[in-house]
């Protein structure tokens, strides 16, 4: 790579030691393939990141974007050849205006990093996704992450209003703007969130932020099915209550957490759901009543309104931990449905049908206020029937929640895992639409190559 503009970054930020390539190879989607990177870069600032695309068109030499590696879809994976532009040095919170209530920051800025920040000043960044003490903002920008709160504060493409980037043509540009409204041209900003890095490389992202949420009362409810857990979110639906979280949490990742961490969920409940109402005052109070009755005329063995703040936070943190406990049991396939919030309970059932089936354990984990369901599929090491099996238990979850008017990915992205399903959920003529798209910011098809909109070989 010498010879070209990127030999004004200095050595150190150039990796290509192939020893040292692994541990960029690859996110946490253990079933995604990926290949080998002819470099890492590590870029410090917008203009280095620039040289870098500009080297690569000139060479024709794949670009993939990331940031801290933790997305579950296979979008960061490397692609052989592939240069990696790894986010991890631009990491700064930039500015935060308290009066317009916005934050510049980094791609490689962590999620919790700028929440923290934003605290300081008495403002809070909602999108919270399972993965804040470790994803970046940029990766969460590219996938359109949610989290627990999305249900009433929404998902990331809420929050963000400018971005710059490197386009196809290697110009360094900004699109969306810091104003509370405008309306010049298409939102070009909002096509970039949850691109998955296919269209070009964001630089720094300026992002909406809020006053102080208020003080969230917490209700747990513990259920014998999940389909029982399921009902009790579509009451909640029907009985016009937004919650500020609304989360289902099954008995094989109650039980999981508990052999990991040994905080004693699994010997209560089969299932918990766990709502949060922040709405201040008495008002607050009788939503987060109605909110336990609805629980308790669901089916809740136990349903009550928590008074305890340090329990009410530890059955949220076992919430967070379910995918890492999981995890040590063997190789996951994670799922990232999203079905109608009154279909719940009937996705739930499917799933729990086509485990049965197949034979494979679905864990399930939910931001059930919402809809967006992650069952995790878990076979041991090495079983490659079982692993067969499993692909057909993904893809059958993927059709169902298709055919219950759902989306194939609610917050996890495409990448490489999902791509059949969106063909399947999109349909020819608005997958033209996608490739035009792709073809008119990325000519040279160099912004992360086979993911997402990539051509289907027939």
């Amino acid at each position: 790579m010498a010879n070209a503009p990127v030999d004004r970054i200095p050595a150190a930020k150039v990796i290509t030691d192939p020893a040292a390539l692994g541990r960029y190879q690859h996110d946490e989607a253990e079933w995604a393939p990926y290949g080998m990177p002819l470099a890492v870069v590590r870029p410090r600032s917008a203009e280095e990141v620039r040289n870098v695309v500009r080297f690569c068109l000139a060479h024709e030499v794949p670009v993939i974007a990331r940031g801290a590696g933790t997305g579950l879809s296979g979008g960061a994976n490397a692609v052989d050849g592939a240069v990696i532009l790894s986010f991890e040095d631009m990491n700064q919170v930039l500015r935060i205006d308290t009066d317009e209530r916005y934050a510049v920051v980094q791609p490689g800025v962590v999620n919790d990093d700028l929440r923290a920040a934003c605290a300081e000043q008495g403002l809070w960044y909602p999108p919270d996704p399972a993965s804040s003490p470790w994803s970046t903002i940029g990766g969460n920008v590219a996938t359109n992450a949610g989290g627990m709160c999305c249900v009433k504060y929404g998902v990331t493409r809420d929050y963000v209003l400018e971005l710059e980037m490197v386009n196809g043509r290697g110009e360094l540009v900004r699109v969306g703007r810091r104003t509370a409204k405008g309306v010049a041209g298409y939102d070009l900003a909002g096509l970039m969130v949850g691109s998955e890095g296919t269209l070009g490389v964001i630089t720094e992202i300026t992002v909406r932020l809020r006053p102080s949420r208020p003080l969230e009362r917490t209700v747990a409810g513990y259920f014998d099915s999940v389909v029982d857990a399921g009902e009790a979110v579509s009451a909640v639906t029907a009985a016009g209550i937004i919650p500020s979280a609304l989360e289902l949490v099954d008995r094989h990742c109650l039980a999981a957490v508990d052999a990991w961490k040994n905080m004693g969920l699994s010997a209560d409940a089969n299932v918990v759901l766990l709502g949060r109402i922040d709405t201040p005052g008495a008002e607050g109070d009788a939503e987060a009543e109605r909110m336990r009755e609805c629980f308790e005329k669901a089916g809740a063995g136990w349903a009550v309104v928590s008074t305890d703040q340090q329990e009410a936070d530890a059955l949220f943190q076992a919430r967070r931990l379910a995918y890492p406990a999981l995890e040590r049991l063997g190789p996951l396939l994670t799922e990232d449905v999203c079905v109608p919030r009154m279909a719940l309970p009937e996705m739930l059932r499917r799933i729990e049908e086509i485990s049965q089936r197949h034979d494979i354990h679905v864990a399930n984990v939910a931001h059930a206020g919402d809809g967006n369901l992650h069952p995790l599929i878990i076979t041991k090491a090495g079983d490659e029937a079982a692993k067969a099996r499993a692909q057909l238990v993904f893809d059958e979850i993927l059709d169902e929640a298709i055919a219950l008017g759902g989306t194939v990915t609610g917050e996890h992205g495409v990448g490489l895992l999902k791509m059949a399903g969106m063909d399947k959920e999109l349909g020819e003529a608005v997958l033209g639409m996608h490739h035009a798209v792709k073809s008119a910011l990325d000519p040279a098809g160099i912004f992360n190559p086979g993911k997402v909109v990539a051509v289907r070989q027939q």
